[in-house]
């Protein structure tokens, strides 16, 4: 069941679209927090800055991840925005191939703008970390983005980056 376009996200990768439906019935506050990131543009252009194998694929990080305006690869994912962090918003819901959840730091309520999408489930996250969403068309262009080094916790050099993102609702 496709998500109504207010609460469909489309990321723009290198090989085309990622159709991810967002959950505000899981996460309000995550959600509203991510269709105003997109609504100002800020996703656009941003890395995937790290990328494990058989885990994820993680990129929001609006301060420090933008490839055309303030890259920092030594920081990348070590930012966020400029809006507030979020509480959490955990749920029953399980991470697997699809999920979309939020990065944060140790603090549960630390989420901000960065994301990650699965590429297989990971049990060890479910009830830890806020779901937002779920791809529901275009993993095979998710699973095309470049891995990191293993031996540098998913670190990417010369990363892929999210082209554009918008919702749905909004047209092209």
């Amino acid at each position: 069941m496709a998500a109504e376009p207010e609460n469909t996200m489309i990321i723009t990768l290198k090989d085309g679209d990622v159709t991810i439906a967002l959950k505000p019935e899981m996460a309000p506050k995550h959600v509203e927090q991510i269709k105003a990131l997109v609504r100002e543009g800020a996703y656009d252009n941003v890395a995937f800055h790290r990328v494990i194998d058989g885990f994820m694929a993680q990129t929001g990080d609006v301060e420090f991840g933008d490839m055309k305006d303030g890259f920092d690869a030594a920081r990348a994912g070590t930012g966020g925005s400029a809006r507030s962090d979020l509480p959490a918003e955990f749920s029953d819901a399980n991470f697997v191939r699809g999920t979309v959840g939020m990065a944060r730091a140790r603090d549960p309520n630390s989420a901000n703008s960065q994301f990650f999408i699965m590429f297989a489930p990971a049990p060890n996250l479910d009830g830890a970390y806020t779901i937002v969403g779920e791809v529901e068309d275009g993993m095979d262009k998710v699973d095309a983005i470049k891995r990191g080094d293993p031996a540098q916790n998913g670190v990417v050099a010369e990363p892929d980056r999210m082209l554009k993102v918008r919702i749905a609702a909004d047209g092209e």
